[in-house]
């Protein structure tokens, strides 16, 4: 007796197409959801990544996994950016206003494998995988910090502090010494000795006494 093949009506593609709309997201509308599976590291070892950035901002945690010598922190910033980019493309949110709300290690499937040991014994080796969850939401903008003033800054606020202070009176300038009239001293002619021109100053100030030398 001859073996009968039926063949299963083919579904449609309008079938297909109305199942992803049917789904719907399974986040909230300001939300956005981003989902690797099978990554090749243990979920205890990406676990101590995901714990540190829980709670931060999109972009801060991005720029905190790129510092950090862990395998995990590669795979998890490729998903964090793809959460991101999810929000900014398909949803229109603001990438600087994102904010990890969901950070999720799941366990997945494990690779079984066999280590030869003494005596024909086999140890068992386990090859252990994660699934990553990210979940970002758009939040209120991050608060700045107020920032310090600089020395130019202070420099100029010194100034104007100056030039809105009353100013003193300036002191009166002191007066110039008169100058000497040229009668006072004698005249130096050419036929004048020097101990003479060096003596001509002291008989200036001498007063006279009416009797010159013969």
């Amino acid at each position: 007796m001859a073996d009968t093949v039926t063949n299963a009506p083919e579904r449609p593609r309008e079938h297909r197409e109305n199942r992803k709309k049917n789904l719907g997201r399974k986040v909230a509308p300001n939300q956005a959801r981003a989902v690797a599976k099978f990554i090749r590291v243990p979920p205890r070892k990406a676990r101590l990544v995901m714990d540190e950035i829980r709670g931060k901002y999109a972009l801060e945690a991005l720029a905190f996994l790129r510092f950090i010598p862990n395998r995990a922190a590669g795979y998890i910033s490729k998903v964090l950016a793809s959460a991101v980019a999810n929000a900014a493309n398909n949803h229109n949110l603001d990438p600087e206003n994102l904010k990890l709300v969901e950070a999720r290690v799941d366990e997945g499937p494990r690779i079984k494998r066999i280590q030869p040991r003494a005596q024909g014994r086999a140890f068992r080796i386990l090859k252990r995988m994660s699934h990553l969850v990210v979940v970002v939401e758009e939040v209120a903008p991050r608060p700045r910090k107020p920032r310090k003033a600089t020395a130019g800054r202070r420099a100029q606020a010194a100034r104007e502090a100056r030039q809105q202070a009353p100013q003193a009176p300036a002191a009166p300038a002191p007066a110039a010494p008169a100058p000497v009239a040229e009668e006072q001293l004698p005249a130096v002619t050419e036929q004048t000795t020097a101990a003479e021109a060096l003596a001509l100053p002291e008989q200036a100030q001498t007063p006279e006494t009416g009797t010159g030398e013969a």
